[in-house]
Order: structure tokens, then sequence, then C-alpha cells
């Protein structure tokens, strides 16, 4: 398999706070990998080093080979970074069509399968009924496939979804893990972030548990599975 993303021992600060210590993973291409870890253990702070939204004080960061830590956060995002933050932060004021196409761009690799408008509402027929409402409008499940659906208009090599179920309703979550694992079967590289780990375990390649800024634990689902004392000791579930 090809890397596509390799993070090599990241440190972190807010100010004189130091946040992350020497962290470390890779994602391999086409691959499912999460971050797991109780809220303030590095998780979001790691993912605001990929996009350019926190320096990174040591360490590199290598995006398809290219080393990325120190560019922009729109020259990374051009590479085929794209993103689910957590809170959805979807416009309140624009159309589902309008918040899709707000910051829609081609694929980087042009002989891939592009994510357009229609490609989109096949994929969530829920957002083509709702085409003309505000984002603000929409439900927290609809705002969420919303903001899926505005990521993947960026044609990203790597989806990063930050807590995308959180607060949803069960059926509704499941709907969202139910898109997360047909991305994966259409071949798109995914980070993500979430507490439910049992919905995680069936789909994702590998797991990476961050402790007060560290990596204390990689492994497969298989292996987290046969590890209970890592669950209890770090995920608290």
């Amino acid at each position: 398999m090809t890397t596509l993303l390799d993070v090599q021992d990241i440190h972190a600060a807010y100010g004189h706070a130091q946040a992350l210590f020497g962290v470390s993973f890779q994602v391999e291409a086409g691959q499912v990998v999460t971050l797991l870890g109780r809220n303030g253990m590095g998780r979001s702070t790691t993912i605001k080093c990929l996009f350019g939204l926190l320096p990174v004080t040591s360490g590199e960061i290598r995006f398809d080979g290219k080393p990325v830590h120190t560019l922009p956060s729109y020259a990374i995002a051009k590479m085929g970074l794209g993103i689910v933050p957590e809170g959805r932060q979807v416009f309140p004021n624009l159309s589902v069509e309008e918040n899709l196409i707000a910051t829609a761009r081609p694929p980087v690799d042009r002989s891939s399968q592009p994510w357009t408008l229609d490609r989109v509402y096949k994929f969530f027929p829920r957002l083509r009924e709702r085409r003309t409402n505000l984002g603000g409008q929409l439900s927290g499940g609809e705002q969420q496939m919303l903001a899926i659906g505005r990521a993947l208009m960026t044609n990203p090599r790597l989806l990063v979804l930050d807590e995308a179920t959180e607060g949803l309703a069960p059926l509704i979550r499941a709907e969202i893990w139910e898109a997360l694992t047909s991305l994966k079967a259409q071949g798109q590289s995914q980070i993500v972030i979430d507490k439910n780990v049992g919905a995680l375990l069936p789909f994702a390649d590998r797991h990476y548990v961050l402790e007060k800024g560290k990596v204390v634990w990689t492994g497969t689902s298989d292996d987290l599975r046969a590890d209970n004392q890592i669950v209890q000791q770090y995920l608290g579930v």
C-alpha cells in the first residue's frame, strides 16, 4: 500500500502550554484510521496541525510524500485534504446547494470519478429534497449530511471527520456510519475521530489511542477487541 499521510514525531503548543508530545501515525491510501481518546487528550489538536491551523513546533507531516507542516491552510486543502469539522459548521444563511458549491473544487487526480452535486445528491437523497432550504433550517442529522457532502465536494484524497456522529439520534447516527462505510468501499481514505468505538471497529483498519498528547497504543480492530484493558483505561467505555 502507498502511504498517503505520514505524521512523524510532531509537537505543538497553545502559547506556553504544550499540547502534543511526539505524535506519530500513518494513513495508507484507501485506509480508515481512527484517533481515539478522551476529550482533551490531543485528537482535535492533531487535526488542527494537519490543516495548518496550529503550527507544529517540531516534527514533520508529509502528505503524498511532500512536507505540508509549513504550508498555509489553503495550500494544504488544495493538495487534497478535506475536513468535516466538529459541530458541523454549515453556513446557516446559505441554501443546501449553496453550501455544497461554496468550497467545491475539482479532484487533484483528474482521472478519478469526481464528486459533483448530482453524485452527492445520490449519496444523500435527503439533501436533494432540502436543496433550497437554508442550512440553519435543517435538523442536526441533515446538517451532518450537508457537512459531509460539502467536504466531498472538495474531492478530498483524505477525508477527516471530527466527531461526525456527536449528538445525533441513533437512527441518524446509523445512517452516517453506513455512509462512511460506503465511502471506504469506494476507496476513500479517512481519519475518523469518534467516541463510539463499537461502530468504528467493523470498518476501521487501524486505531491510534492518544493520552495527554501522546500515542499510547496502536493496533487493528481485532487487536482492540482483544485488549479490553486499553478500552477501559484510555477510552472509558
